[in-house]
């Protein structure tokens, strides 16, 4: 298995960025790949491969592609009369006409977006559009330009998902079913701007591939990059491609891509789409040019050593089938009630009781009660409940099975009660240790898909040389006799003022944009 990603480096909102900071669009690409691979990184996300759609490789890949379609008489042109800027003397993508929007009122709203309201716009909806580059009024003039005919790859599309991918979860079906049900138009394949990937035939110039044309390949190109044996991944029938995209990737990647792909026939298409909805932020959409966001390098500079806190909030709160809601108190509760209460409570309680007891040694158990059998047989099922659940792309329900072993352990303690027994019974305390500690060791290997670096530092404290998944169930990870490391809290709990302080900085994004008008 490969795991391939990337950033997607061209669009109109690089260029913008890039005018406004006086530099190239180049420059701003390679400052925030590395930024977000960087970030990535920190955050214990892997890939085989993160790669980028400004590369060499990608660039030719990209334009064989089209090529290849434009050869075949796959493309339909098309003149059609697009807004252009007099001053500077270029068409105007649909991002650099501004206008009021004519549902909230917002006077800055794009031609393709009001980032105020949420509405998807056209340039021809805007009331008094205007060039942002130049500030004056825009003038319609004819440009040509290729077209996927989407419309003729209908009857594949709808047979292909309705008919032969049921199984797709329903958000990502309803959204394709409505996009089919709602009939398909042909798609310009390039636009007139100076920042892309040249259109690769004559009476071109000025005209580079659209940006949701030449993303999608930059899955090819990635695994180009990665190994010379790529085609074995796209072309071998047997192999079995899923996408992890977001909702406002759905189109492109059940209907668009998939439809690239037919026309181009060489490529094997996409087994399963799993796509989440929107994760909102403080019950306002996520908007990046707004500011209204959680920067990952931020949040790795503000919260050292606290990855898995984020990843655990996340997949807990994972927009899975529908828009889901980011709050910092939210991720201050589920720090301080879950992993510090529950997961590192258990864990904390069962390694210093047996450094008490036992001088950090891992007692042997003795004869077993029928709770004891029961407790036992509870967690040794979760292996394959945890599995079906990775199976089907349902990590929410997943992370929560890992984290009903901690619950179990934590009852089990509780209703055994060891410490009243060290005075009477010292082989049943050993007993009910060496299962908790069997249970604890089995947490960080349940955890160690979700919550690696606390897997990681739970391994070091239990004295495990490695862990391996398919072990996962087993009540006999720690022999009697073994030797555990001193225990550490594996959690912290997170104080209000250091969530005051994060809701303040959006207080501040909000107030600034509000002063703005944005």
């Amino acid at each position: 298995m490969i795991s391939v990603c990337g950033s997607d480096e061209h669009g109109v909102p690089i260029t913008i960025k890039a005018r406004k900071e006086g530099v190239t669009p180049q420059q701003i690409v390679d400052r925030y790949h590395q930024l977000i691979k960087s970030s990535f990184e920190g955050l214990g996300m892997s890939f085989d491969i993160y790669s980028r759609t400004s590369s060499k490789t990608h660039a030719a890949t990209a334009s064989e592609f089209f090529r290849k379609l434009y050869d075949e008489g796959k493309f339909i042109e098309r003149t059609s009369e697009q807004y252009y800027d007099e001053e500077t003397q270029t068409f105007l993508a649909d991002r650099y006409i501004v206008g009021t929007c004519p549902r909230c009122g917002n006077d800055r709203a794009y031609g393709d977006q009001c980032e105020k309201c949420g509405s998807t716009l056209s340039p021809d909806e805007l009331i008094n559009p205007h060039s942002a580059v130049s500030g004056s009024v825009p003038v319609k003039r004819a440009t040509k330009h290729w077209y996927l005919p989407l419309d003729q790859y209908e009857g594949f599309l709808r047979e292909w998902i309705l008919e032969g991918h049921k199984e797709w979860k329903t958000n990502v079906y309803g959204q394709c079913k409505s996009w089919l049900d709602g009939g398909l138009q042909p798609r310009a394949v390039s636009r007139d701007l100076d920042w892309g990937i040249p259109v690769p035939v004559e009476g071109a110039e000025g005209k580079v591939l659209y940006v949701w044309f030449d993303a999608p390949i930059g899955y090819i190109s990635a695994t180009k990059d990665l190994t010379p044996d790529w085609e074995k991944y796209w072309k071998d029938e047997e192999t079995k491609m899923v996408h992890f995209i977001g909702k406002d990737n759905i189109v492109f990647h059940c209907i668009v891509f998939p439809a690239m792909l037919k026309a181009h026939g060489g490529y094997i298409l996409p087994e399963n789409v799993p796509a989440n909805e929107f994760l909102n932020l403080e019950g306002e959409k996520i908007s990046t040019s707004r500011n209204w966001a959680v920067w990952l390098h931020e949040y790795l500079a503000d919260f050292p050593g606290k990855e898995d806190v984020l990843r655990y909030v996340l997949c807990a709160n994972a927009p899975e089938t529908k828009d889901n809601d980011f709050t910092w108190k939210d991720f201050q509760a589920r720090n301080n009630n879950e992993l510090v209460a529950v997961y590192g409570n258990f864990v904390n309680r069962a390694m210093v009781l047996t450094q008490k007891y036992f001088e950090g040694k891992v007692p042997a158990a003795g004869k077993l009660t029928d709770y004891d059998k029961e407790t036992l047989k509870e967690f040794s099922d979760v292996k394959a409940e945890v599995e079906k659940l990775l199976n089907v792309f349902k990590f929410r329900d997943a992370q929560k099975e890992a984290m009903n072993l901690a619950r179990i352990g934590n009852k089990y303690l509780a209703d055994t009660e060891p410490w009243k027994l060290a005075k009477t019974d010292m082989e049943r305390v050993g007993t009910i240790l060496n299962i908790s500690l069997q249970l604890v060791a089995n947490l960080a290997i349940a955890f160690e898909p979700f919550l690696p670096f606390s897997s990681e530092r739970l391994r070091q404290m239990l004295n495990m040389d490695s862990f391996d998944w398919a072990e996962l169930g087993r009540n006999d990870l720690l022999p009697a006799g073994h030797q555990l490391n001193k225990p550490e809290l594996l959690f912290e709990k997170i104080e209000d003022a250091t969530i005051e302080a994060q809701v303040q900085k959006l207080l501040d994004t909000k107030k600034a944009n509000e002063e703005a008008n944005y």
